[in-house]
């Protein structure tokens, strides 16, 4: 690929992504630029990835043949506005805010842009992202794969349609901190039991990454996997007993309905 990318923003999901990127040999750095008002963000990025750093927006939207908005949701307007005339006919905008509708993106620009919306998680900083992607009729199918390679690069994408993004951050977005919540109670329970902590983390994570796998690779049903575990009278069942006991399943499900429509109050502002 010899195509440019920049990123506006230089936060956790940018720095995710640029290493995935990075990694993954998609790109090598000179190749990707990084815009953000704090110099001192900018020189560790730089120091950590070796890219191209500036505090100019307008020069990363004028060099990124894919340019990132890396941002929070209340700044894409104010982002937008200062680059609008920066951007060339076939740059491609992808958008990874939540709550920040294609829509919303078409109107700000006032012109026609190609814009690609997608849903990445953190994970990204261990090649191990979920990103889920939409886009407008401006962006062709070469186009689109482009993108999806470098999401690809860091991880697992898949297309869907707009209307599911939404539930895509609630999902996948946001359910690293739910996993990592989860894990932290795992290794609190095995420290109470007298488990040293690092050996508990070391446990608990594994068991999760292991479980995880074995629902994307066997392809069974989470539930077939989980009667496999459980064991007739045995430590398992009771334990699962007790999270049914105290609503695990039902919190999950509000936790993801909870993030949808936050992010669904976040689109309409």
């Amino acid at each position: 690929m010899e195509k440019t990318i920049g990123f506006i923003g230089a936060g956790n999901m940018a720095k995710a992504m640029i290493g995935g990127i990075l990694q993954a040999k998609i790109l090598p750095p000179e190749k990707v630029f990084l815009s953000n008002p704090h110099k001192e963000k900018l020189e560790a990025m730089k120091k950590e990835f070796g890219v191209q750093i500036t505090l100019d927006n307008k020069e990363v939207a004028q060099r990124a043949d894919i340019l990132v908005l890396s941002v929070k949701p209340y700044l894409y307007s104010k982002v937008i506005q200062e680059i609008k005339d920066e951007i060339q006919q076939y740059t491609i905008l992808v958008n990874i805010a939540a709550g920040v509708s294609i829509e919303s993106i078409e109107q700000t620009f006032a012109k026609k842009v190609k814009v690609v919306r997608v849903m990445p998680n953190t994970p990204a900083q261990v090649g191990e992202a979920m990103s889920c992607v939409c886009v407008n009729k401006e962006v062709t199918k070469e186009e689109l794969q482009e993108v999806m390679d470098i999401f690809h690069s860091f991880g697992e994408a898949e297309v869907i349609d707009e209307n599911l993004m939404d539930v895509a951050t609630g999902v996948s977005g946001s359910s690293p901190a739910y996993v990592y919540l989860f894990i932290e109670a795992l290794a609190d329970g095995a420290v109470l039991e007298g488990m040293p902590r690092e050996k508990a983390y070391k446990l608990a994570a594994q068991a999760v990454l292991g479980s995880a796998k074995m629902v994307l690779e066997s392809k069974e049903h989470p539930a077939k996997l989980k009667d496999q575990v459980c064991s007739s009278g045995g430590t398992t069942i009771e334990a699962v007993a007790c999270l049914e006991k105290n609503y695990f399943r039902s919190t999950v499900i509000q936790a993801v309905q909870t993030a949808t429509q936050k992010s669904k109050e976040m689109g309409k502002k």
